[in-house]
């Protein structure tokens, strides 16, 4: 295994008696992660399928405003829709985006392939290595 510089982002989470109810906390931000009730969880947070899209929709976005500005484009709207699908070769996430303002053709082109390069999206279809371990 290569060697781990300093990490990029840390987070933690806690989980009491309350089904399934969980405190997420990272870089000094808390959420509350949860179960539907038909997964018998209490419903008061999104599930973590939500959160992974969530992380997706959201990093999409910001990626495509950032060079969206940097190219002084006039998009007053990006708007994201993600759907997860399970299959039997894995799993498939169908993204729609939308965007409001002037843009060509080639432009809104260019902007798929910068959607693709967002950095959650690049973690996602890459290589991860999720290495679990017990403290004590």
């Amino acid at each position: 295994m290569e060697e781990l510089k300093d990490p990029v982002v840390t987070a933690n989470a806690r989980i009491t008696h309350a089904k399934y109810q969980t405190i997420v906390t990272s870089d000094g931000h808390s959420l509350v992660a949860d179960e539907p009730l038909d997964k018998g969880g209490t419903n008061t947070g999104m599930s973590p399928f939500n959160l992974l899209l969530a992380s997706l929709a959201s990093c999409t976005v910001i990626t495509l405003r950032m060079y969206i500005d940097r190219k002084m484009w006039v998009v007053d709207e990006i708007a994201i829709d993600l759907e997860l699908f399970k299959t039997d070769t894995g799993t498939f996430i169908d993204c729609k985006l939308n965007f409001e303002g002037e843009l060509t053709q080639e432009q809104r082109k260019r902007l798929l392939t910068i959607a693709d390069a967002c950095p959650v999206h690049k973690i996602l279809v890459g290589n991860v290595t999720v290495n679990n371990a017990v403290t004590v």
